[in-house]
């Protein structure tokens, strides 16, 4: 889920005056009047009726939102009062299955649901529009609700409730047309690509008020959606991001063999603790957001001051390739072909020896967070910080990639407190950089095999949702490695399963499902780490 605060656009002639000939952005903007909500393109901005049907369920289960982004819709903030009130067996069912399968996370269970509204066709029916085995990992995990839906949409009468009030949603409609206009443009501008038949690819903002501020951005295959509110500010931020996504995501696996050519630069990035776990093992799709945070800076233009600001928080991050690539920009804006034929050419000019003697001088920013393996109880006897203290001298190696030192650590660990799960899971990971994969699948499954929560009653030592669904992960990449795709997505579903699973385990999980891992063409790799 993406959640950003809105930022500044500037005038589309200001910005394309100084990027393109302004024929271009003459030719561009003749293409785009012709509407974004037309076929043609593939690019729309329309409400859904199974995002409403979903929020109208998700109202009469007691779902909290924002009435006051609601202000302007009377006849919506009515339906939601009377969605409250609903009574029925439906309604009843809805309501047991929707706290059977709540989250301790608001927006981690509005983003399931809407992951579900996304992957289902129209009313009354609500049907998957996919193969089971295609499903998000996420959808899978309340997979029932669209039956559980089609039966609530039915006696709550959902059909003609949303007939009287769809004009209500022309308005929030309206409001949404220009600003997403203006994405385009100035997106399609700058990287001089010209609006095309859709061919099958198809980007769309769904609009509803009732998720307020909350935005939730999907991908299926070539299909492109983000979900928004109706909050006081148009999220810019969030769709741009998303429109970026949909324009650049096919371009590093076209150039593929160009791209894993600076692959040795993501084991320096690997090492920052803010980096997001799904980056930490896939170069291309960590290539492909540091292309899009580097286009997203280039058409911002901030001062000086703010850009060397932006790319320090980059560096410090872990997104290492955004400095580089602002450079590479900056030759493109004076190139002429379109970043569709110049992008082999953008990767080709980062200079790994460069990168890497620069990257010497970073200090990487310490995680918001404690990792997994760090967080502990500290217990009366002192023990607790004394295991603490050791967990995260294993981190720290990890870290470092010193994969001896790191399994030195956690056999110390488990020396004193057999079965501890923080450090069975430090030492797979260690096993996991040494290359000794044997090791490392036999640990992973007495993770998740139960044995180890049931044997061990050290201080710390419940094995906690995160190590599950990691070790589920791993297990799932090694099958894979070794040609077993079923058991490897069995892996993966697993994961996506276990209820409060960390995003970054789903994330990993999820695209494991969508593409088989492939090892990263490096000589040492710490395998995206985990908690």
């Amino acid at each position: 889920m993406l959640i950003r605060t809105f930022a500044r656009i500037y005038p589309l002639l200001a910005l394309t005056a100084v990027l393109i000939p302004a024929f271009r952005a003459v030719i561009l903007e003749a293409q785009t009047q012709q509407g974004i909500s037309d076929n043609y393109s593939g690019i729309s901005v329309e409400p859904s009726q199974q995002v409403f049907a979903t929020m109208c369920a998700l109202d009469a289960a007691g779902f909290g939102q924002e009435a006051s982004t609601l202000a302007e819709m009377p006849e919506r903030l009515a339906l939601r009062g009377d969605m409250l009130k609903m009574q029925g067996p439906a309604t009843e069912r809805l309501r047991s299955f929707y706290h059977e399968h709540a989250l301790a996370d608001p927006g981690e269970t509005l983003a399931r649901y809407m992951a579900l509204a996304l992957a289902v066709g129209p009313p009354p029916r609500f049907q998957f529009q996919m193969d089971r085995d295609s499903l998000p990992p996420d959808v899978l995990a309340i997979e029932g609700f669209q039956e559980v839906l089609a039966d609530f949409y039915k006696e709550s009468h959902l059909d003609t409730r949303w007939s009287r009030i769809a004009p209500e949603y022309e308005a929030a409609l309206a409001r949404y047309q220009e600003p997403v206009r203006r994405i385009v443009t100035v997106s399609n501008a700058y990287l001089r690509e010209l609006l095309k038949p859709s061919q099958g690819r198809t980007f769309t903002v769904y609009v509803e008020p009732l998720v307020g501020n909350r935005t939730t951005f999907r991908n299926s295959g070539d299909h492109y959606a983000i979900v928004v509110g109706g909050g006081a500010q148009v999220p810019v931020d969030d769709i741009r991001h998303a429109y970026l996504h949909f324009k650049l995501d096919p371009l590093p696996l076209r150039a593929r063999s160009v791209v894993e050519t600076k692959s040795a630069l993501l084991g320096i990035a690997a090492r920052a603790p803010r980096l997001p776990v799904e980056y930490q093992s896939d170069f291309l799709a960590f290539t492909d957001e540091c292309l899009i945070k580097a286009v997203e800076l280039r058409l911002r233009r901030p001062a000086p001051r703010e850009l060397e600001a932006a790319l320090n928080d980059d560096d410090q991050s872990g997104f290492i390739l955004v400095r580089t690539l602002v450079q590479q920009l900056q030759k493109f804006e004076k190139a002429e072909p379109a970043m569709s034929y110049y992008f082999p050419d953008l990767i080709a000019g980062i200079d790994v020896p460069s990168e890497q003697k620069r990257l010497k001088g970073v200090t990487f920013a310490a995680a918001a967070e404690l990792p997994a393996t760090s967080q502990t109880t500290a217990s009366a006897s002192g023990q607790g910080s004394e295991l603490d203290r050791w967990l995260a001298e294993g981190d720290h190696e990890i870290a470092l990639q010193d994969a001896p030192e790191a399994a030195a650590i956690f056999e110390k660990i488990l020396g004193k407190y057999p079965n501890q799960p923080r450090a069975l899971y430090g030492l797979a990971i260690a096993s996991v950089l040494s290359g000794d994969a044997a090791r490392a699948k036999d640990l992973f499954e007495k993770l998740i095999s139960g044995s180890v929560e049931s044997a061990n009653r050290e201080p710390g030592g419940t094995a906690d949702t995160a190590i599950l669904a990691w070790s589920h992960v791993y297990l799932g990449r090694m099958h894979d490695l070794l040609g077993d795709r079923d058991l490897a997505i069995g892996e993966y579903r697993a994961a996506l399963t276990l209820d409060g699973a960390p995003e970054s385990a789903r994330v990993a999980a999820q695209r494991g499902i969508d593409v088989a891992y492939q090892a990263p063409a490096r000589a040492k790799d710490n395998g995206g780490q985990g908690p």
